[in-house]
């Protein structure tokens, strides 16, 4: 009851009082209070410790009241408020800057803060110390640089730069337009059975979860791999658990299960699909299967089909594994996947706070392993490439 009287009193004064007054109020309503009266105070109004104690003090030396006192809302106002789009800017700088392991979910600039600081202000005449830089940062979720194993054996592709260049101009005028922008790739794979999975969970003290002390395949139950597809536009993400191998015609049924199950409801109106990948594995840009199975996939949507490959050595750039793949494993950690099922549940449970979910479908088809393309029917794809790095950017048209 007490303490319901200092809040309707609060509540009614804090509108009719200036800042110097409105510190002082609060001083006498703690002293008024005793012996842990600051704190509460504190409490209830939400005005720091150190306000209060300089309200005392005011109140104790019976201090003048200056003849000016700042006014409501008077004062050096925010970078935030000065510049609503601070954020937007400093994304600019480090979005090509920007590394971090893809089962991890913090991501780590290799700008340092006085860097972006001065770009701020080449680029954008904007004057910000690199203090208040890392503070964005951190609400950003990003973290100081720490050692990474991220480089490569022998040296790095010499076009590896402008690529990157090219899928982020590219995929924002998709974005822009309104197009679904997917990355996608194969998780890596995962033994199904009462495994030890890495990471905890919460249990009763002293009951651990028991599993088997060998990380050996089991036949009879076998091995998942999870194809997924990020939407970039909308922050979703899409899985489909394979039981077979995994294949360029597993990747593209992926694909072609997002379309028809999230894709073509979310994009009604769509005439292009752009496609990020790795330049390797069952989407690798040597796969003749892979570009031969997009034929048919975009033969029967409708869509021009326009895929980009990461250049090699730098899978950990694609986006389906740091915006993906790391909640996935942050999801089932500590959980075993004792049937392929539990790995589909524990997948669609997927959530972020920044607002991604996941739609997760199992697959039960075989898929044949070593199935070719010969050159003839190659041939017949209707593939256009991209200069100046054709290899890695190509459109296919729907025939």
């Amino acid at each position: 009851m007490y303490e319901n009287n200092i809040v309707e009193r609060i509540l009614r004064m804090k509108p009719l009082l200036n800042e110097r007054l409105w510190r002082q109020f609060l001083a006498n309503e703690a002293m008024s209070c005793g012996h842990g009266g600051i704190t509460l105070v504190s409490k209830i109004s939400g005005a720091s410790r150190t306000t209060i104690t300089t309200g005392i003090n005011e109140l104790k030396n019976n201090q003048p009241t200056p003849k000016n006192i700042r006014k409501n809302g008077g004062g050096r106002k925010n970078t935030k408020t000065k510049h609503p789009t601070i954020t937007e800017k400093i994304c600019e700088i480090i979005d090509q800057q920007t590394c971090g392991d893809p089962e991890r979910i913090l991501s780590y600039t290799t700008h340092s803060l006085r860097k972006i600081a001065e770009k701020l202000f080449e680029i954008h005449n904007i004057i910000i110390s690199y203090v208040t830089v890392g503070d964005i940062l951190d609400s950003m979720g990003y973290s100081k640089q720490i050692n990474q194993k991220m480089l490569q054996n022998g040296q790095p592709h010499p076009d590896r730069n402008q690529q990157f260049e090219y899928i982020n101009t590219t995929a924002g005028k998709y974005l822009k337009a309104g197009e679904p922008v997917i990355s996608v790739d194969t998780k890596k794979k995962e033994f199904i059975g009462n495994f030890k999975n890495s990471g905890r969970e919460y249990r009763p003290r002293g009951n651990p979860r028991h599993v088997l002390d060998h990380d050996f395949m089991i036949r009879e139950l076998g091995k998942i791999a999870p194809y997924g597809v990020y939407n970039v536009n909308k922050n979703l993400g899409f899985v489909n658990v394979g039981v077979s191998h995994d294949t360029s015609e597993f990747a593209v049924e992926s694909i072609s299960r997002w379309w028809e199950t999230v894709g073509k409801r979310t994009f009604p109106d769509a005439k292009c699909l752009y496609v990020t990948a790795d330049c390797g594995g069952s989407n690798g840009y040597r796969v003749k299967m892979w570009k031969y199975q997009l034929q048919q996939f975009a033969n029967r949507v409708g869509l021009v089909v326009h895929v980009s490959h990461y250049p090699p050595g730098t899978s950990k750039w694609n986006k389906v594994e740091h915006r993906l793949f790391c909640y996935i494993s942050k999801t089932w950690q500590g959980k075993p996947l004792v049937d392929v099922q539990t790995a589909v549940d524990l997948v669609g449970l997927t959530k972020t706070r920044a607002g991604l979910e996941v739609v997760c479908v199992r697959d039960e088809a075989e898929y044949e392993l070593a199935r070719t393309v010969s050159d003839e029917v190659f041939k017949t794809i209707s593939l256009v490439t991209i200069e100046p790095f054709e290899i890695w950017n190509y459109k296919i048209l729907p025939q």
